[in-house]
């Protein structure tokens, strides 16, 4: 009793010594006032600080929620209150950058998403000088909704996050993000930077418009801002006041962070970034290892999600089948994504729990990418001094230093040991106890006895994962609950399908108490330490720290990797080659017409030499005996490798659209036209609208990335359409709204656009100030 008075008065005084640590400054209290500075000692553990190796048997010392020293020469005040960490590890709590903590759910319209409206909705319908697209969002920010959440804030805390960079994740321009930290303070208590970055996306999230209702339209969006931004900084007086681009230019300053799906999306971003000089820091969809080289060739800084897929049931062969081979894959490489990333030359980036089903998984996850080949301090960084830099708080968070706020954690090992325990979370110097481990260990192996049942022994791992052994190969799996001291151990033995039910107390390192039986009689039992006791069906490796070399290759993986990652896929990408075809009949469509047992060499992608009997060293010889050979078709008019929507059809004219921001190299559709004898396609807008959007014209290179497809310096082309689509005729009742309604409307629809492309040219030429349009930039080329 009175081990557990001095036990229960300490925890009283800890607590009241945390409360005290996050008195508010500037509010008022209802009581006497408590400086005490809460100072704590952290003595004998292994420090890892984020730089270099790990500080041995080294003491961290906080005060006031800071750190005040560290190391191994430490001058511990009279005055602190001391935890004993030895065999403990200490690392800097994690930073997500990725999160919506503590930002309210958009309201959803009732009744209403896009085309699922009653009728178009052409220009926003946000009351304001705002900007005429819902999708553009630049003036939400986050720090004037942002309200801490108990609940949520302590899944962050279990998982090992002291700060959360937080957003509302709605629009393409997004807004404002926030960077907290996840104590149970008040909010004003929390936020570490309240304009932390600005988010942006290609979906337009809530946005009850019409436009864009393609992957192309939002693009053009975005590249519009940006132009509409710049004139709008330069006019003087304004022809207009705009609150959503004064929102935007007042966020260019800050981290740029864009969400994308995949990672062709993540050459789209980098390439509107290149367009107009920013650094975006893109949250991947988790494919990025995919197109390693391209993606890390684009400069773009990454956040890495870890919500690995889960197996797929293969147990039904029909099922099985539907399965694509492109998912399977992915299945296999997706804990290699960080791991090839790094094999590739992308040497440092961010983690992200965003999208796990439970946060607390995330050690979880992160083992899984130092089994796939991450180095262990690189992953460390991920979660740590990496999101730190990129945000610019790198001298208040990420590390262990002197005058760093004091967020770090206390585990049981290494971060990367499969059995590892977080005990403490500490954020701001707040102390955050998840697992007490001032209580002894109860780890290792005893002697096990109930009534008058005497068993070989009883194991007890670091996880509390309990066997009770018959013999040295006979276990039986055991329930062990243990608080503070009291106990509860609960089993059934061999044989029986009845529960053993053991209650009692955890003593000098012994268990001993009272149990019951199923039939209702009471039992005594008891655990001693045992030494002598190593069953041989215990798996030794487990909690064993994975080593791994840091020299893994792009196809060192568990699987292969294939480009494209579809069906038909190779393991190298297609490289153009120095290829004689022998005793071929040519077919030139040239006045030279067919000309038989004819040799073709092509050297450097182009034909070099056409002739008989030609001899060439250092070519791979094809014999074309019997074979023709002609120019690949081309395929004028196709819509196959088109990501995301074909039409931007909201609008009578889409001349700002480009196909070409839009290409999918992956879609399988290549492979079966060339399969036919399809060697070039042009891309085209559809017919939803009487002017549609700009053309691309592509090599089928299969296997190649988006940019290698498309035709080198080709002149370039639009899509105009007449017809029932542009009239909307059977587009049923509730689109009569968008003009033209009629084919009297489509040609004052060419007509107007030509007529404004034009003066919009003379306007260029006359050297006054501008409006860059790229609509009427496309108009104007024609």
């Amino acid at each position: 009793m009175k081990n557990l008075f001095f036990r229960l008065l300490s925890a009283v005084v800890f607590l009241f010594i945390a409360a005290q640590i996050q008195a508010q400054v500037t509010f008022p209290r209802n009581g006497v006032y408590d400086e005490r500075d809460g100072v704590y000692a952290f003595t004998n553990a292994t420090i890892y600080t984020g730089v270099g190796e790990p500080l041995q048997k080294a003491t961290l010392l906080i005060r006031k929620g800071k750190i005040e020293q560290i190391g191994n020469a430490v001058t511990i005040p009279a005055s602190a209150v001391v935890y004993d960490c030895k065999d403990k590890c200490i690392y800097p709590s994690f930073i997500d950058m990725y999160s919506q903590y503590g930002i309210p759910e958009t309201p959803k319209p009732a009744g209403v998403s896009g085309f699922g409206r009653q009728s178009p909705q052409f220009v926003s319908n946000k009351k304001g000088a705002f900007s005429w697209n819902e999708a553009l969002r630049s003036e939400f920010n986050a720090q004037d909704v942002f309200v801490g959440n108990d609940k949520e804030a302590e899944s962050y805390r279990v998982a090992g996050f002291g700060a959360v960079l937080s957003h509302r994740s709605d629009g393409v321009s997004r807004g404002r993000g926030i960077l907290v930290l996840t104590s149970d303070a008040a909010a004003h208590k929390n936020i570490v930077k309240s304009s932390a970055a600005h988010f942006l996306s290609f979906s337009k999230g809530s946005s009850t418009q019409n436009y864009p209702s393609s992957l192309m339209g939002s693009i053009a969006l975005l590249r519009q801002t940006y132009l509409d931004a710049a004139w709008y900084s330069t006019q003087t007086p304004k022809e207009e006041t705009n609150l959503s681009i004064e929102a935007w230019n007042n966020l260019q300053n800050l981290p740029q962070i864009f969400e994308v799906s995949d990672k062709l999306e993540v050459l789209r971003a980098a390439k509107i970034a290149k367009e107009f000089n920013k650094k975006y820091i893109i949250k991947g969809g988790g494919d990025e290892y995919q197109r390693a080289n391209d993606i890390i060739s684009s400069g773009s800084d990454l956040i890495l999600p870890l919500n690995f897929p889960d197996a797929y049931d293969v147990e039904d062969p029909l099922e099985a089948r539907v399965i694509s081979l492109e998912n399977l894959k992915h299945w296999e490489l997706a804990p290699s994504n960080a791991a090839l990333l790094y094999a590739a030359g992308k040497k440092d980036f961010a983690f992200t729990a965003s999208g796990l089903k439970e946060r607390k998984d995330i050690l979880k996850q992160i083992q899984k990418v130092i089994e796939a080949g991450l180095p262990e301090d690189v992953a460390l960084s991920a979660l740590t001094s990496t999101p730190a830099k990129l945000l610019g708080v790198e001298s208040e968070l990420g590390t262990l230093a002197v005058g760093k706020r004091a967020n770090f954690l206390v585990l049981s090992d290494k971060f990367s040991k499969k059995d590892v325990k977080l005990y403490h979370n500490w954020v701001n110097g707040e102390p955050y106890v998840l697992n007490d481990f001032t209580q002894p260990s109860p780890k290792g192996t005893y002697s096990f006895s109930y009534g008058d049942s005497i068993y070989k022994a009883m194991t007890i791992s670091e996880t509390n994962e309990t066997f009770i052994y018959k013999t040295d190969t006979n276990k039986i799996k055991a329930d062990l609950k243990i608080d503070r001291n009291n106990v509860l151990l609960t089993f059934t033995p061999t044989g029986s399908s009845d529960i053993v039910r053991l209650t009692g107390i955890l003593e000098g390192g012994s268990f001993k108490g009272d149990g019951q039986l199923a039939n209702g009689s009471w039992v005594k039992w008891a655990a001693a330490p045992l030494s002598s006791f190593a069953p041989m069906n215990l798996d030794s490796k487990k909690g064993e720290t994975t080593t791994v070399s840091n020299t893994l290759t792009l196809n060192q993986a568990k699987g292969k990797l294939i480009f494209p990652f579809v069906a038909y896929g190779t393991n190298v990408p297609p490289e153009a080659s120095k290829t004689l075809i022998k005793n071929v009949t040519v077919w030139t469509s040239e006045a030279q017409g067919i000309l038989k047992n004819t040799d073709v060499l092509i050297e450097n992608g182009k034909i070099a030499q056409i002739g008989s009997n030609l001899n060439v060293t250092g070519a791979t010889v094809v014999d074309g005996t019997g074979k023709h050979l002609s120019a690949g078709i081309i395929d004028e008019h196709s819509h196959i490798a088109i990501s995301k929507g074909v039409n931007e059809g909201t609008q009578s004219s889409t001349a700002e659209v480009r196909i070409a921001d839009v290409v999918n190299s992956e879609d399988v559709n290549i492979y079966r036209q060339l399969a036919g004898g399809v060697t070039s396609s042009h891309l085209l807008h559809g017919s939803a609208n009487a002017i549609g959007g700009q053309t691309q014209l592509i090599k089928l290179r299969w296997g190649k990335a988006p940019e290698a497809l498309k035709f080198e310096g080709w002149p370039g082309f639009i899509k105009f359409a007449l017809g029932e689509n542009v009239k909307q005729a059977n587009w049923g009742d509730n689109n009569r709204v968008r003009f033209p309604q009629t084919r009297m409307g489509v040609e004052q629809v060419f007509e107007d656009h030509f007529t404004r492309a034009q003066e919009y040219l003379a306007l260029k030429k006359s050297g006054k100030s501008f409006r860059k349009d790229i609509e009427l930039e496309a108009l104007g080329e024609i």
